[in-house]
This record gives C-alpha cells, sequence and structure tokens, in this order.
C-alpha cells in the first residue's frame, strides 16, 4: 500500500488568479483518514495558505463541504481509502461562487432558506401557564426525516435545475419549509404555500433526484418536494370550490 497519496485542491485567490487553478499537494495515506484530514495536515504542515470551512468534524455543522472527484461530498465523512491510489481532486461546492480556494459564498441559500420560513409559526398562542404544545412520536415521524437536515448545500451543488437556474429555491429550503408544514404544532404552511408554490419553488424540480443521493443525514429533499408537489395540486382544486382565504 502506497505511503502516500496527492491532492489535487483547486486554488483561487481573486486578487491573483483570473480562473481557479489546481496544486497539488502530497500527504500520508492512513487508512482512517477522512478528506478533511488530508486538508489539514496541508494547512498544518505544507501550505498554510490553503482556505477552506470546517467546524465539528462530526458530520454534523454540514460546513466542510465541498466536490471531491465530482462529487459533492462532507470532507469530514469521506475516506481516503477508497480513492486510492489517487490522485484525489479537491475543488470547492459546484453553482457557488467562490470566495478564495475552497470557500464559496452561501448569501444566496441563506436568502432562500429565510424566505421559506423554517420556524414554528403559529396564529395563536397560548399562556406559559399551559405548558408546552405536546406531539405524539406519530406526529413527530411525520415530519423527522426532513428536520434531519444540516444545511450543507450538498444537494444544491449536485441540482442541475440549480446550476441552471439561480432563482430556484432549492432542494434544502423546500425541504425544510415541508418539514414545519407536516408539524402538528405550525399554522405557517399557507405562508409557505405562497412562496413556495411558483415556477422558481417547487414547480422548477425536474425530479432528477441527485439532491436526495448526495444528501449525507438521508433527509430526501427530493421526496419532500413531490409531497409538496403533491400538497399545491389538491390545493388548487379546493381553491375552485373554497378560496383559501375562506377556509
Amino acid at each position: 500500500m502506497a505511503e502516500t497519496i496527492v491532492l489535487e485542491a483547486a486554488r483561487y485567490s481573486p486578487e491573483h488568479h483570473l480562473e481557479p487553478t489546481f496544486q497539488n499537494y502530497e500527504v500520508p495515506f492512513r487508512k482512517d483518514w477522512v478528506v478533511l484530514d488530508a486538508l489539514n495536515y496541508i494547512k498544518d504542515k505544507v501550505d498554510g495558505s490553503l482556505t477552506f470551512r470546517w467546524s465539528c468534524r462530526m458530520g454534523v455543522c454540514g460546513s466542510c463541504g465541498m466536490m471531491v472527484n465530482g462529487e459533492p461530498q462532507l470532507t469530514c465523512a469521506t475516506f481516503l481509502a477508497p480513492y486510492a491510489p489517487g490522485p484525489v481532486r479537491v475543488e470547492p461546492l459546484r453553482y457557488f461562487p467562490v470566495v478564495r480556494d475552497l470557500v464559496v459564498e452561501i448569501t444566496d441559500f441563506m436568502v432562500k432558506l429565510q424566505k421559506v420560513k423554517p420556524w414554528v409559526i403559529r396564529k395563536d398562542e397560548k399562556p406559559l401557564s399551559e405548558g408546552e404544545f405536546l406531539q405524539t412520536p406519530q406526529e413527530l415521524d411525520t415530519y423527522k426525516q426532513f428536520s434531519m437536515c444540516i444545511n450543507c448545500m450538498l444537494c444544491y451543488a449536485a441540482c442541475p435545475v440549480y446550476g441552471l437556474d439561480p432563482m430556484f429555491i432549492g432542494p434544502a429550503a423546500i425541504a425544510l419549509a415541508q418539514r414545519y408544514n407536516l408539524d402538528s404544532r405550525d399554522q405557517g404552511s399557507k405562508q409557505r404555500f405562497d412562496i413556495l408554490a411558483q415556477h422558481e419553488g417547487i414547480w422548477g424540480c425536474t425530479f432528477v433526484g441527485e439532491c436526495t443521493k448526495v444528501c449525507p443525514k438521508n433527509v430526501d429533499p427530493a421526496g419532500a418536494i413531490q409531497q409538496y408537489k403533491l400538497t399545491a395540486a389538491k390545493e388548487w382544486f379546493k381553491s375552485l370550490l373554497v378560496p383559501w382565504g375562506s377556509r
């Protein structure tokens, strides 16, 4: 077994480069190392100028998402061993503007995430003295899968629709909207429906399914979007008889 493996890391600095380039780094090859270990080795021992994001190293924060040999991956959960003998190409997430090296600008995602109101909305609140809003295990199971999203944006980097149409709200944001729509405590589905039942919302999705394939938490955003489409179709038929405002 080789003692080293080569990482081809994308390098880009707006003050020095017109286009991204690649720089090769030889790092130790260890079966228990993930791509993020190799990047940290480069940062600590070879080239301190290499720039990338990471935080928890536990597949929870979602900040270390990058393209690894052309596939969106969490680098903290992607082992080097399957890529031996290498090289391993590491690039910033596809479809996002690059700030520097492997770091992308995420403002577009954050704006779209806020737009779908991913929090519990109540039309009426009860006094604290009456206690919390209780929920059964069955009610939790209805939306639990969609609540596992860690905002890693891998699904956006895998989504050809987002690549072609930057106005598309995108898989993660829609899946999180559906998470709250299905929450028995929430009363904000109408507000989200008005935002997402548009071309740039659920109808922009062509059901390629790559978003679900790359999701590290098995959220199934493609499934969430199809659920939402079915609900939207039902609401459209119902609206012909009973307008939203009277319900």
